[in-house]
C-alpha cells in the first residue's frame, strides 16, 4: 500500500493526463458516465499535484535522514507558490533545512524568510519555529546582534517544542554573557534549566554552562 501511494504521489501528473485521455476515449465510444468519472479523477489528481506536490515524500525522507532523496523529491515541486499555504510554509522551511545541511546559508535564510511570509495558522502558528531557525542561520553567518533580536522575537512568538525552546534560551544566555549582561544571561539559563530537556546534547550544554554561570558575577 505504501509503495502504491508513493507511486501515485510521484506520477500524479502523468496519471492525470492518462485519465483525461481515457475520458476522451469514453466519450468517443459513447460512455459519458465513465468519461466523467475519468475527468473527475483527473481533476482531483491535478489538484493534489499542484496543492500538495511531493511534500509527503520529502518529509518521510527527512525523517529517515535520507537527504539525497529529500533533495530529489523537493526538486520535483515545480510550482511552490501554488502549494496549499501550510504545505508551502513547510516546503520553504525544509528548503532552508536542506540548504543549511549543505552550508548554503544565503539560500537557507532566503527560504526561511519565505516560510515566515507564508502566514498560515491552519496547522498551528509556526512563526516561533521559523524565527528560531532564522536566528541560528544569522548566528552561523556571524550576525550576533541580529541573531539575538531574532531569537528574542522567536521566544515571544512562542516555540511549541520544549527542546527547541530550551535551545533558544541557552543560546540567548551565551549571547548575553558575550554582552556582559550577566543578570539577563542567568535568567535565560534558569528558564532553559527549568524546561528539563531530555536531549543528550542539551543536557551536556546545561551541565557545562551551569559551572560557567556559577563563576560570573551578577
Amino acid at each position: 500500500m505504501k509503495q502504491l501511494l508513493r507511486f501515485y504521489i510521484l506520477y500524479r501528473l502523468p496519471i492525470s493526463i492518462v485519465l483525461i485521455g481515457l475520458g476522451i476515449l469514453a466519450h468517443i465510444y459513447d460512455e459519458p458516465v465513465e468519461a466523467w468519472i475519468c475527468y473527475i479523477l483527473a481533476a482531483f489528481s491535478l489538484l493534489l499535484y499542484f496543492m500538495l506536490g511531493t511534500m509527503r515524500l520529502v518529509q518521510e525522507a527527512v525523517a529517515e535522514g535520507d537527504v539525497e532523496s529529500a533533495m530529489r523529491y523537493i526538486r520535483m515541486i515545480k510550482f511552490p507558490r501554488l502549494l496549499f499555504k501550510p504545505v508551502r510554509s513547510g516546503y520553504y522551511m525544509l528548503q532552508s533545512n536542506l540548504a543549511m545541511a549543505s552550508d548554503d546559508l544565503t539560500s537557507a535564510e532566503k527560504n526561511i524568510r519565505k516560510s515566515l511570509n507564508t502566514k498560515s495558522t491552519i496547522i498551528g502558528d509556526m512563526k516561533g519555529e521559523n524565527l528560531l531557525q532564522l536566528g541560528f542561520i544569522q548566528l552561523k553567518k556571524g550576525n550576533h546582534k541580529e541573531a539575538r533580536l531574532t531569537l528574542v522575537e522567536a521566544v515571544k512568538a512562542g516555540i511549541n517544542d520544549k527542546e527547541a525552546l530550551a535551545t533558544a534560551y541557552l543560546q540567548l544566555c551565551s549571547l548575553e554573557i558575550q554582552r556582559n549582561q550577566n543578570r539577563i544571561a542567568k535568567d535565560y539559563f534558569r528558564k532553559a534549566k527549568a524546561l528539563k530537556p531530555k536531549n543528550e546534547e542539551l543536557v551536556k550544554q546545561i551541565k557545562t554552562m551551569d559551572k560557567q554561570i556559577a563563576r560570573i558575577p551578577g
